[in-house]
C-alpha cells in the first residue's frame, strides 16, 4: 500500500470583486480551521491506513482441505470452462471436477479426456441421472437460454447449482430457476466473481464504514472487442437474442459493474435510464453494441454505468462519496490484477493486492457454503434483481429529446 498527498489541481482565477476583508482575528482563526481541518484529515487517513493493513483476502472462508472436495459436473464445454472454470478448480483445495457434459456425448467425452476428468456426460445423462453419485454439485455454464432446463435437472437429482451470470435470457425463466432449487431444497448461486474478489470487498467494507463519506454517484464501465479479439464469427450465441437474451453488452457485460456496485453499496436498483446503439455488422440483431444507463438507487445514490462488445477492453468503477472516492481500476476482468485508491481531501491511500484467480475464489467460496452448511450470497433471488434490471436497460424505457 502506498500513501501519499495529490498534487492539487489549478488553482481558479481570483474574482474581480474579492468582498469584504477579514480582521485579523477572523484570519487567525481561518487558519487555526484549516491546521485543524488538516490534522483531522492526517488522522483519518491514519486510521484508514491501518484499516486498510488489517483485511482478510478471504474473510469468508472457515472451511479446509480436510474438509472437502466438493466434486463438481460441470454442464458447458467452451473455452470458458477448459480455460477458466476447470483450471481453477483444478487450482483448488476444495473443489475437484469429476464430470463433464455437453449436448452430445462425444464432445462431452473429448473435454474430459483433454482435462483429464473422469467422466464425460451428454445432456441427455445428466437429466437421466447418469454417474449421479460421481459429484456432488453442477456448475452452468451454457448459453443464457439453457441454463433453466440444466438447473431444473440438477435440482430434481438434489445438487447444488452454481450458475452463471446472467442467470438466464429473461426474468420469468430466472425466477422458474429459484422456484426450481426452493422446491427441491437445493442452494443456487449466481457466479458473480467480483464479490470474492479482495479488492471489491475492502471496497465495500470502506463504504460500509464512512471511509469517503455517503456515496453520492458512482460511474462504471466494461468493453471488449468480441468479434475482434474473441470470437470473429458473428454467428454466435451471445449475438442471438433467442439464446443470449435480448441484448449482448449489457446482458453480458453491464451486469458487471451493475452487480459489483450492488455489492459494494449493499443496495438494490430503484429506477433505470438509458441510451442504446447498434449499427455495425454482427450486431444487427441485438439493441445493445454500445449502451450507456443510469441506476438510481436509495438515498439519492446515482450510478452511470457503460458497456460495450466492440471497443477496447477495459474496465473500471469509480464511487464518489460527499468526503472522498474509492476507484478500482483495473476492475472486471480476471486477467487483470486488481487496483484500489482511496482518496480523501488531499490524501490518497492506493492499495496493491497479490494477484488472485478471481474463478478460483468464487468456486471456493461455493464449496466453502457446501461444507460449513452457511447461507450462499449472491442467490438466486439476487440475480432475478439483475435480469429485471437488464430487461428495464434494452427495453428503451427512456424517453430521449433530441437536441
Amino acid at each position: 500500500m502506498v500513501c501519499g498527498t495529490r498534487q492539487p489541481g489549478p488553482r481558479p482565477a481570483a474574482s474581480a470583486d474579492p468582498g469584504p476583508k477579514s480582521d485579523d482575528r477572523d484570519s487567525y482563526a481561518t487558519a487555526d480551521t484549516h491546521r485543524d481541518d488538516d490534522h483531522a484529515r492526517s488522522r483519518a487517513m491514519s486510521g484508514l491506513t491501518s484499516f486498510l493493513d488489517e483485511f482478510d483476502e478471504r474473510d469468508w472462508q472457515d472451511a479446509d482441505a480436510a474438509d472437502g472436495p466438493v466434486r463438481f459436473a460441470m454442464v458447458g464445454v467452451g473455452w470458458w470452462v477448459t480455460d477458466q472454470a476447470a483450471p481453477a478448480v483444478t487450482a483448488s483445495e476444495l473443489c475437484e471436477t469429476t464430470v463433464l457434459v455437453s449436448r452430445g456425448k462425444e464432445k462431452a467425452a473429448d473435454a474430459a479426456a483433454d482435462l483429464g476428468v473422469e467422466h464425460g456426460l451428454s445432456s441427455e445423462e445428466l437429466r437421466a441421472g447418469v454417474a449421479a453419485d460421481d459429484y456432488d454439485a453442477v456448475y452452468v455454464c451454457t448459453p443464457n437460454a439453457a441454463h433453466l432446463e440444466t438447473v431444473e435437472a440438477a435440482a430434481e437429482l438434489g445438487k447444488p447449482v452454481l450458475c452463471e451470470k446472467p442467470m438466464e435470457a429473461s426474468s420469468e425463466r430466472a425466477e422458474a430457476m429459484v422456484e426450481a432449487c426452493e422446491a427441491a431444497d437445493v442452494p443456487l448461486m449466481v457466479a458473480y466473481r467480483m464479490q470474492t474478489d479482495p479488492a471489491v470487498r475492502r471496497a465495500r467494507e470502506l463504504v460500509a464504514a464512512g471511509a469517503i463519506g455517503d456515496v453520492a454517484h458512482v460511474h462504471g464501465h466494461m468493453s471488449q472487442s468480441l468479434l475482434r479479439d474473441i470470437f470473429p464469427d458473428p454467428d454466435q450465441w451471445r449475438l442471438n437474442p433467442d439464446l443470449a437474451g435480448p441484448g449482448a453488452s449489457v446482458t453480458d457485460l453491464g451486469v458487471y459493474p451493475l452487480n459489483t456496485t450492488r455489492f459494494v453499496l449493499d443496495a438494490d436498483p430503484l429506477a433505470v435510464q438509458s441510451m442504446l446503439y447498434s449499427e455495425h455488422e454482427g450486431f444487427e440483431d441485438v439493441p445493445d453494441e454500445r449502451a450507456a444507463f443510469t441506476v438510481r438507487f436509495p438515498d439519492g445514490v446515482f450510478a452511470s454505468f457503460s458497456a460495450s462488445q466492440q471497443a477496447h477492453e477495459t474496465g473500471f468503477l469509480r464511487i464518489v462519496g460527499t468526503e472522498g472516492e474509492i476507484t478500482l481500476d483495473p476492475a472486471f476482468f480476471n486477467r487483470n490484477d486488481a487496483g484500489l485508491t482511496v482518496a480523501r481531501g488531499d490524501q490518497a491511500a492506493e492499495i496493491d493486492f497479490e494477484p488472485v484467480d478471481q474463478m478460483e475464489a468464487e468456486f471456493d467460496y461455493f464449496a466453502d457454503r457446501l461444507l460449513t452448511g452457511r447461507d450462499i450470497y449472491p442467490d438466486g433471488a439476487h440475480g432475478v434483481t439483475d435480469i429485471r434490471a437488464v430487461e428495464a436497460v434494452l427495453a428503451g424505457e427512456t424517453e430521449t429529446r433530441t437536441l
